[in-house]
């Protein structure tokens, strides 16, 4: 689609400005500026990055807007439109060849732009000029054959509810097959009770023969009413090669063949629709996850059932157990655990309650909610899925341009060899007509490409709709075709890796004290700080109910040290709450004693356990727990990637806390079953050494680079990508290599790699925009699922095409020597491969995510 804003400029040129939010480096300006350059009448081409926005001048009696867009977009780039768009409902429209006929009905239409038939989900998207109204359209649509239905009346947007097998066409071919059922007894099994009835031309026609032409007319009726309007479009299209074979057939006074392709053509026909009924149902199933009505409160207090679409942003609604949440908003009473799958693809319901953000479309299981809606209905997160999961359609992917392009010479060239056949050898050699006709009617049958040309778009429809409802958001086909095809997935650490937020993992008491004085007096320390660390140690202390507002310590004189921590009067004695270097010079750390009954130590890993801190030394005295602090504690805590901080006085230390970004549960796992399927895991993270090897031990990664900037995780996935695509780093030609993150503090990085990948986009509106891919929730084993999912559509998409051209091949080798009849061409190269194609590309829906039982446990008690 493509936004067209034409002004006239003083020199009778003019200036056209294009969306192209894609072109987003430096690298795809310069192509995107080549390709537009060769066209004639380009006076000026000005590429904004930034915005996404191509402006070009040009001489519009030498070149036009049409013109520019089709350069843009064979450079590899989608031009979106900011014009008016009209989208209709043509359920019927269930094919490439049916498409191209709706397309060719629009292109002349006064006021359209752009044209986007999408027969995978039967809708049509057409950019119309001001003041062109849908009717317009629909009658155009019309004119192609195609009943045509504005998607704004609340139509089924995916197809017709009432089954295809109860249609007036299933009905029409039921009674063309009995028609020819019966033709065929009187033929060849009553043939003694087959009278002649006319005599036409000198030819005789049996009560067979008229049969089989009321059974060619009968179930043929649509055949040869599609074939018209392909005529009238100049399509040469399967409805074409059908409509001339069996009006061919009949005229050469072959009844019994026009009848047996009216018949069958159109059952192949009505299972290729129920197949794509079965590939439209996973689209139409996120559609319905949004419930059609909500329950507003009043200011009156009274309740209102209004429909979904009319919630306004500061509605109350009322959500009780089992039903729907109408809209995104802002749980404002009561708690529930909220069964979130359908938005992040999470297993477990998530724990929601006051404060908390909640989706549209995710159902509370256990208790009452009131929400503050935040968002129009057409403006949340599972719309938001649902349109970025359609237009995924829009873009072609490698394979399909290839299709098409091969389509677009195979369909011709056999059909000129049918062409041949039929009347080659008897012009030539004197061989029977009727013969030679019936193989080239043959092989005018298998040059449809239906099969074909479906092969690959059903095959992404289905892997993207299935990874939607698992919570993996692809925003297109080529992203889960360079998803299957890199080895090589390059994950950030904050965020991705870890939680992303700091969090207290270890507590161990010193000189006494226990674990609740040392966090009771660090917080209160640390409850006018801003800093990370110090909002960390607050928060636990608070999750911990160690503070109570009747037992909060007095604090007085608070002085923040840059640098080092805090210092502050708690109680009337002066406490310091920071690294150990602030404690030079005053508490001797060298020599302390650690406290034995009561002393505690979150596991290393950050999940809530707690064991004997462990630490032994030779004993400096005759005490109990004497250790060093500098030398016991704070590097093996560093060590592990985590930041110590040391609590206690002028006098002595009271304890240690130890603060991290927790490792993810099943990072592990979801690093292990990564490498167990070939990816190679690199780990690019901005943090210090220390940290970045810790993490990377834990998660089991061996290829890890840290204290990146920016530029520098980009310049590392280039080098990455040489390294996948030769295994020589001055080579230029690259791999693919995907990359995970947050969506947007690696945006570089992930706008670089093959595929970006944003971690819990649920809500997040930068990411679901940005990103390539998004995992709705904050859920790593996601990560190995796509994979699958990926390597399993590649795979899917690639047997698709090569049976397809093999079966194709195979029959149009047969047909010249008889082997291969219209019989065999329309049930097995034309119904057979349809189905095939679309039953085998179904088989994507029941790849699954695999979520671990329990998280594997190591021998340092580490998950």
């Amino acid at each position: 689609m493509s936004e067209s804003s034409p002004t006239e400029a003083p020199d009778s040129s003019r200036t056209l400005e294009l969306r192209v939010p894609e072109m987003d480096c430096p690298s795809c300006a310069g192509k995107v500026e080549n390709s537009v350059d060769r066209l004639e009448g380009i006076d000026g081409i000005d590429p904004r990055v930034t915005s996404g926005r191509l402006v070009v001048e040009y001489d519009p009696t030498r070149t036009s807007e049409a013109e520019i867009r089709d350069r843009v977009r064979a450079a590899g780039y989608a031009v979106e439109s900011s014009a008016s768009e009209l989208t209709v409902s043509v359920p019927e429209m269930d094919c490439a060849s049916c498409a191209n006929k709706v397309e060719n009905a629009l292109e002349g239409v006064e006021g359209v732009r752009e044209i986007e038939a999408r027969p995978t989900s039967g809708r049509v998207t057409v950019a119309v000029a001001d003041g062109t109204d849908v009717e317009t359209i629909t009658a155009a649509i019309g004119g192609a054959g195609y009943d045509a239905t504005p998607m704004s009346d609340g139509s089924e947007p995916t197809g017709d509810e009432q089954p295809i097998w109860k249609s007036r066409r299933a009905v029409g071919t039921a009674i063309g097959a009995a028609l020819m059922t019966v033709g065929m007894a009187l033929e060849f099994v009553f043939s003694a009770a087959d009278p002649t009835l006319v005599t036409l031309a000198g030819r005789p026609y049996e009560l067979s023969h008229l049969l089989f032409i009321l059974a060619a007319a009968v179930a043929g009726a649509p055949v040869l009413r599609n074939g018209y309007y392909s005529v009238r479009n100049r399509s040469l299209d399967i409805d074409f090669l059908m409509s001339a074979g069996i009006v061919a057939s009949i005229a050469a006074h072959h009844p019994f063949e026009g009848a047996m392709l009216a018949v069958l053509f159109s059952v192949a026909e009505l299972l290729e629709r129920f197949s794509m009924d079965r590939a439209r149902d996973s689209l139409r199933e996120l559609m319905q996850l949004s419930p059609e009505t909500a329950t507003v409160r009043r200011e009156d207090g009274t309740e209102e059932t209004v429909p979904a679409d009319d919630l306004e942003v500061g509605d109350v609604v009322i959500v009780r157990p089992g039903e729907k949440i109408p809209a995104d908003g802002v749980v404002l009473e009561g708690e529930s655990a909220v069964d979130q799958s359908p938005i992040t693809g999470e297993s477990v319901p998530a724990d929601k309650a006051a404060g908390d953000e909640v989706y549209a479309g995710t159902i509370p299981e256990s208790g009452y909610l009131e929400i503050d809606v935040e968002s129009a209905a057409d403006d949340s997160t599972i719309a938001r899925i649902v349109r970025m999961v359609e237009d995924a359609e829009r873009e072609k992917t490698e394979r399909e341009q290839f299709v098409d392009r091969f389509a677009s010479v195979y369909t011709p060239i056999v059909v000129a060899l049918a062409i041949a056949v039929a009347v080659g050898p008897p012009l030539l050699i004197d061989a029977s007509w009727n013969t030679w006709f019936l193989r080239g009617l043959t092989l005018l049958v298998i040059a449809c490409p239906c099969a074909f040309v479906i092969s690959t778009p059903v095959s992404v429809v289905s892997g993207i709709t299935s990874a939607a409802r698992n919570g993996v958001l692809i925003k297109g086909g080529r992203h889960l075709e360079a998803m299957g095809e890199s080895d090589v997935l390059a994950v950030d650490k904050t965020g991705t890796l870890t939680e992303g937020d700091l969090s207290v993992t270890d507590v161990i008491p010193l000189e006494g004290a226990d674990e609740s004085d040392v966090l009771r007096r660090a917080s209160a320390a640390e409850r006018r700080s801003e800093h990370p660390i110090a909002r960390s140690i607050v928060g636990y202390a608070e999750s911990q109910g160690i503070v109570a507002d009747d037992d909060e310590p007095a604090v007085s004189t608070f002085e923040a040290l840059t640098g080092k921590g805090v210092r502050a009067e708690v109680d009337g004695d002066t406490h310091y709450v920071g690294k150990p270097d602030l404690f030079d010079g005053l508490a001797d750390l060298e020599h302390v004693h650690r406290t034995t009954d009561g002393g505690t130590t979150l596991e290393r890993t950050g999940n809530e356990a707690t064991h004997e801190t462990g630490y032994d030394s030779p004993s400096q005295c005759e005490r109990e727990g004497c250790l060093d602090v500098l030398e016991d504690i704070v590097p093996d805590l560093e060590a592990e990637g985590k930041t110590v901080v040391i609590v206690g006085t002028e006098d002595r230390p009271i304890g240690v806390i130890a603060v991290a970004d927790r490792v993810r549960p099943e990072a592990k796992w979801a690093v292990s079953r990564l490498q167990d399927q070939g990816v190679r895991v690199v780990m690019l993270t901005g943090d210090n050494e220390g940290t970045a090897r810790a993490i990377a031990e834990a998660v089991g990664i061996d290829d890890y680079h840290a204290e990146l900037l920016p530029d520098e995780k980009l310049e590392w996935i280039r080098r990455l990508e040489r390294e996948a695509g030769s295994g020589d780093r001055d080579d230029d030609d690259g791999g693919h290599v995907a990359m995970v993150g947050d969506g947007i503090n690696d945006a570089p990085a992930l706008a670089t790699a093959s595929v970006g990948i944003a971690m819990g986009a649920a809500g997040t509106d930068t990411a679901l925009e940005t990103a390539d891919v998004a995992l709705m929730g904050d859920d790593l084993t996601r990560l190995p699922y796509l994979y699958e999912l990926s390597g399993k559509a590649n795979g899917v998409i690639r047997q698709n095409i090569w049976a397809s051209l093999g079966v194709k091949a195979v029959l149009a080798a047969g047909a010249p020597f008889g082997i291969v009849t219209v019989i065999h061409a329309v049930i097995v190269g034309d119904m057979g491969m349809s189905l095939g194609v679309t039953g085998n590309a179904m088989r994507l829906a029941n790849v699954e995510p695999e979520t671990p039982d329990g998280l594997e446990v190591g021998d340092d008690g580490r998950h």
